[in-house]
């Protein structure tokens, strides 16, 4: 809270923590932005949720009873916006839609903007892949798992032996290409080459084994304790029109080619055994924390990075689409930043883009020409030296023009979900 607070409040939702975690309260996704914040006389508050896990359901209720408590004990604000990273982003756009009243604004970060149902479908197609191509007679449990810890362990001995072999690269990049993961890890390096396919398939099982294999593998056992059984299906899923519509149908296919495998014979497997059916009340709680309806009432501006493997930038694809088909489209603008990493933003990034949403609240519309990667790169680059680093690294302005591909498998309101 500045001495001088100009009436603005920022609320900010933050990260997944594990199951069994404890989450620590915070109010900005950088100490840098923070101090912005506080310098440019904004006040700042966000809750550390009551549970871990999936706790959109507690954090909704927590975020806004912060709220309350600010606006009874602090002061009431004249305007205020909601903001977060990761889970947090998914928490945002669901404040913003749960109480339209209370906010202003929104800026979602590296955001899981597809949705619950589509973020945990798309987690179901990579462990399924998974144990079908590499250990279909493996004891690997993949929705009602029993033990998360050993249920991981199992994945990550599975893995080892199969990136070992060129059959096994090859299968793990299907793994990879069925849910869009990026073709590029380390931030510090160079994105590969479009054709250095060899590389983008370390990439993507890089981002398998290291950052999405516990929550496929282990952190599905909080999803489902709090949903009351398993809100995820592949039944009637087409593996092969899912390898169809990826960035990465040109890597498989040249690396199952090099490894001998039959790409059809799999594809065949993967869609013979597709038959996982949800529990009707899980998947119904999982769409009520939450899928989104687009129907926007304030200026939402999300943020992105092109090569994030742990909430792709697809995700962008399936809010942008149901924000379209409400005819709310004009109140979204996003970005993108050209980076691997999830949520590797630098704090100047973050205050570039901050500064052009505040622009849209005071003036009523948004500024297009600096809204152009250009301008926000300049605008970053303003901030300074110190607010560019990220991991203890020099990084410089990243935005760039970029439209991500369609989300592998969205789901809408009013999508059915199969019985």
């Amino acid at each position: 809270m500045p001495a001088h607070w100009n009436g603005t409040l920022f609320l900010y939702s933050h990260g997944y923590v594990a199951p069994g975690g404890v989450g620590q309260a915070q109010a900005a996704p950088t100490v840098e932005a923070g101090d912005w914040l506080h310098n440019n006389r904004y006040a700042a508050a966000g809750s550390a949720y009551s549970s871990s896990g999936w706790a959109l359901e507690d954090a909704f209720k927590d975020q806004i009873a912060l709220l309350d408590y600010f606006t009874k004990h602090v002061g009431k604000p004249k305007r205020v916006i909601a903001w977060g990273v990761s889970l947090g982003g998914i928490i945002t756009a669901g404040l913003v839609q749960l109480y339209p009243d209370r906010f202003a604004a929104a800026m979602p970060l590296c955001g899981v903007l597809a949705g619950g149902i589509a973020t945990w479908n798309t987690e179901l197609d990579a462990a399924y892949a998974f144990k079908t191509l590499l250990a279909p007679s493996s004891p690997l449990q993949l929705v009602h798992i029993t033990d998360g810890a050993a249920n991981l362990q199992l994945a990550e001995q599975t893995f080892n032996a199969a990136v070992a072999t060129p059959q096994g690269r090859a299968r793990l990049a299907m793994v990879g290409a069925l849910i869009d993961l990026p073709g590029w890890f380390d931030p510090t390096q160079p994105e590969p080459a479009a054709t250095d396919f060899a590389a983008q398939a370390q990439a993507q099982a890089t981002w398998e084994s290291r950052v999405d294999f516990p929550f496929a593998f282990r952190y599905r056992t909080e999803l489902e304790a709090r949903a009351g059984g398993n809100p995820s299906w592949n039944v009637g899923v087409d593996y092969g029109q899912l390898l169809g519509a990826s960035l990465d149908r040109d890597q498989v296919t040249g690396l199952y080619k090099q490894a001998g495998l039959d790409l059809g014979a799999d594809l065949r497997a993967l869609n013979a055994g597709a038959t996982i059916k949800a529990d009707p009340a899980a998947a119904a709680y999982l769409q009520r924390y939450i899928t989104f309806n687009g129907q926007l009432t304030i200026p939402v501006l999300s943020v992105h990075t092109t090569g994030d493997g742990l909430v792709i930038a697809p995700n962008e694809s399936a809010y942008s689409q149901v924000v379209s088909a409400a005819g709310k489209q004009d109140l979204l603008r996003q970005l993108f930043v050209h980076r691997a990493g999830h949520c590797a933003f630098t704090p100047a990034e973050i205050i570039a883009a901050l500064k052009v949403l505040l622009k849209r609240l005071e003036v009523g519309r948004w500024d297009d020409a600096a809204l152009q990667p250009g301008a926000l790169n300049a605008a970053a680059a303003k901030v300074g030296a110190s607010a560019s680093k990220i991991f203890g690294l020099q990084f410089d302005p990243s935005f760039a023009a970029f439209k991500p591909p369609p989300y592998p498998r969205p789901f809408a309101i009013g999508a059915t979900i199969p019985k």
